[in-house]
């Protein structure tokens, strides 16, 4: 009786399926209501679909030199205008998204594979193996990032999956600690007691308990990260450690603008216009993924 009376309790883990997607649906709709998050959502599947389709609608090659035309401003010919060596700006801007937009999507899958796993068992078996995850992650927390990339950079080389790897490796450590947090709330609850008592191994729990019930912290988490590995990309490439030419993201285009923007001001603004416009939609985005899956809204 004891037994069945506990497979009941874990099957009543979640509420029935109708409640539930009634939960997912009263979430979107509050997103839907959110003005600022659905202009970021709209911006950034904009950016998104130009970047896919950049080698179709770009007027130019993005190694294209015109070294007669030089650094020319806008015309109807170059919209944005072109660099010192007559490249046009707008297909380096569209080849640069493509880059730039990749790196914070597979990097923040990086983080977030590293981050999820770390703190769901931390969070989950607790004890001294919590404490000595979680000092790890301080330790790693005090580390400056930038050394780290640049020994990664020279005893690996540069690359495209090297940056990708090295700057997931670094923001996974916030993820962790919020997954864990997470964790340890749901660790305590009455169907994950159950299922203990039921014999069900620890990765089952995990899987199918655990990282379900904090997904949307997840969400959020992931979604507020991309932003930021964009901003870290853009920063190692003005630093000369990440995308290197014939490449080009928006941080290389933004440190090529600091160079020539006294004489050439249009290669400075129309990358950093570009890149603050979708930092900011992810940011919105964000921030609306948090109001519209937290619960306690509704109330307020």
């Amino acid at each position: 009786m004891r037994k069945r009376g506990t497979e009941r309790l874990v099957n009543q883990r979640e509420p029935e399926s109708s409640d539930h997607h009634s939960l997912w649906r009263d979430a979107f709709a509050r997103l839907g209501c959110n003005r600022p998050a659905m202009a970021g959502l709209a911006i950034l599947l904009s950016m998104v679909a130009v970047a896919f389709l950049t080698p179709w609608i770009a007027p130019y090659s993005y190694a294209d030199q015109n070294l007669e035309l030089g650094a020319a401003p806008p015309s109807p010919e170059h919209w944005l205008g072109t660099d010192l060596f007559g490249r046009d700006l707008l297909t380096r801007i569209l080849y640069g998204s493509r880059v730039s937009l990749a790196v914070g999507a597979l990097a923040t899958a990086v983080a977030l594979t590293i981050g999820v796993l770390w703190g769901t068992l931390a969070g989950y078996l607790g004890g001294r193996l919590d404490a000595w995850m979680m000092r790890t992650v301080d330790i790693l927390y005090a580390l400056p990032f930038t050394i780290f990339i640049i020994l990664l950079t020279v005893v690996f080389g540069r690359s495209l999956l090297l940056l990708f790897l090295a700057i997931g490796c670094v923001e996974w450590l916030t993820m962790a600690r919020i997954v864990r947090g997470q964790v340890r709330g749901v660790r305590r609850t009455a169907y994950v007691e159950a299922a203990i008592t039921l014999g069900l191994s620890p990765w089952r729990i995990m899987t199918a308990h655990v990282i379900p019930n904090v997904i949307g912290p997840i969400i959020v988490c992931a979604t507020l990260t991309i932003p930021n590995v964009i901003l870290l990309e853009s920063f190692l490439s003005f630093l000369g450690l990440g995308v290197q030419p014939p490449e080009s993201s928006w941080g290389v285009l933004i440190a090529y603008g600091v160079e020539t923007m006294e004489e050439y001001p249009w290669l400075l603004y129309w990358p950093v216009a570009v890149l603050t416009a979708t930092l900011l939609s992810l940011n919105f985005l964000g921030d609306g993924l948090r109001d519209a899956l937290d619960p306690r809204s509704e109330l307020q």
